[in-house]
């Protein structure tokens, strides 16, 4: 009986499907294997695409679509594995079978000569991989010593048993002469899907291990210059606190650092994000392994909680510090920026005050002068009409000049101040329309 539902989210099958992508690769016992990861920038990656189908033409395959994400085919002896991360691809190559000694013939040898030397970017970790039958019957012995010596070069070896002991794993994560570091893997009835995930997650650990501590060398060029600036920080600060008077030199160079702290921020957050979240899977990939301590050896977390979580911690704290000295510059600033804005404020506030006592000066200067002109245009109106008088008379009029100009002058001198007010008065309503 078939249920008809509602139409189907877009996303629905793709999303279904993520869970179930990527399965790891069967791994039969005895067999070799070898994985890679490069980082790849995103300009890099139809050159990839191009070498991989260069490959598969290589062995008559049809190669993958060029927005394909990963890839697994059987190359003829070998399989072959590609899987594309944010940051980095990764090539695991697998082979049935041990030619001779352990590590003699890796799986990658089986690759066409200069092919992997052809692939663009920048190795960050490459291993190879054997698993063998345990050769002890007692499951709580360890292989040989003398094994161990010829596999992994007298380092200091790193084992347990995992999958609940089902197999024993043991790995140097040392770069041997090949560049590339050793897992061993003793199975006790492994199945090829589980041996097969054994190995994923041990590649992983050191793939995800190495993209974490790209951190590391940021971290260490980032700490002098984080002690330069919270020295140059607290100078600042001391200065401040001392109201020397210097506040716009002081700004100045807060400003300066705040510059500096968000550079060292805006250039290495991403790298230290990154470093949180890969070592948040090294963590999750060592639990998955299930690990069970073999008499004399560290156990893989053991060796990372030795050396890798104090790193992936310096990492954080360098990135906390660059945050909080950002906040610091910040909080320096504002408090620097406020004690400026009052002081420029009170110069504003005596500017204008100053200003005003010059407008009232002003504005008295001008009503003297106003009154000056007054007289001036009584006097000089006054004297015109004494003269028309004295035409007049001249004339024939019979009209007193003297008695004229007298009459005249306050007259005129009344109708000189109302002329004026007025005209004072309408310039004031000009200057109060918007």
């Amino acid at each position: 009986m078939v249920t008809r539902l509602p139409a189907d989210h877009p996303e629905r099958f793709s999303l279904a499907e993520e869970v179930h992508a990527r399965p790891s690769e069967q791994l039969p016992t005895p067999a070799r294997a070898s994985y890679l990861a490069v980082v790849v920038d995103s300009d890099d990656r139809g050159r990839e695409s191009a070498q991989l189908a260069k490959l598969c033409e290589r062995f008559a395959v049809a190669a993958p679509a060029r927005d394909a994400n990963h890839f697994s085919a059987r190359l003829g002896p070998m399989r072959l594995k590609w899987e594309r991360h944010g940051e980095f691809s990764s090539w695991t190559m697998i082979a049935p079978g041990l030619e001779t000694m352990p590590f003699a013939e890796p799986a990658a040898s089986l690759l066409p000569e200069g092919w992997l030397r052809g692939l663009p970017g920048l190795t960050v970790m490459a291993a190879h991989a054997v698993i063998m039958e345990d050769p002890l019957e007692d499951p709580a012995q360890a292989p040989g010593a003398t094994l161990l010596a010829h596999c992994f070069e007298d380092h200091v070896v790193v084992g347990a048993e995992v999958a609940d002991g089902a197999a024993l794993a043991y790995t140097d994560f040392k770069l041997h002469g090949d560049g590339c570091s050793r897992f061993l893997l003793f199975g006790r009835g492994l199945s090829p899907r589980l041996a097969g995930q054994i190995l994923q997650r041990l590649c992983e650990i050191e793939a995800y291990r190495m993209m974490a501590l790209l951190a590391l060398p940021m971290a260490r060029r980032q700490s002098p210059r984080i002690v330069a600036i919270e020295k140059s920080l607290a100078t600042l600060t001391d200065g401040i606190a001392r109201e020397e008077g210097a506040d716009e030199a002081l700004l100045q160079e807060l400003t300066r650092l705040a510059a500096e702290v968000e550079s060292g921020l805006s250039a290495s957050q991403f790298r230290f994000g990154a470093c949180r979240a890969y070592a948040e899977l090294v963590r999750t990939r060592i639990q998955e392994l299930r690990e069970k301590r073999l008499p004399g050896f560290q156990t893989i977390g053991e060796f990372m909680a030795r050396r890798f979580e104090p790193a992936v911690a310096t990492c954080l704290t360098v990135s906390s510090r660059l945050h909080d000295l950002s906040e610091r510059v910040a909080q320096a600033s504002g408090l620097l920026s406020t004690r400026v804005d009052i002081a420029r404020e009170r110069q504003n506030q005596a500017l204008l005050r100053s200003m005003e006592r010059r407008a009232r000066l002003q504005l008295r200067l001008q009503q003297t002068v106003e009154g000056l002109s007054v007289a001036a245009i009584v006097y000089y109106v006054v004297g015109l009409l004494g003269y028309i008088s004295k035409g007049l008379k001249a004339g024939g009029l019979t009209l007193d000049a003297d008695l004229v100009t007298a009459l005249a002058v306050p007259l005129v001198a009344v109708l000189a101040i109302t002329a004026v007010r007025r005209a004072r008065r309408r310039v004031q309503a000009d200057e109060a329309m918007p």
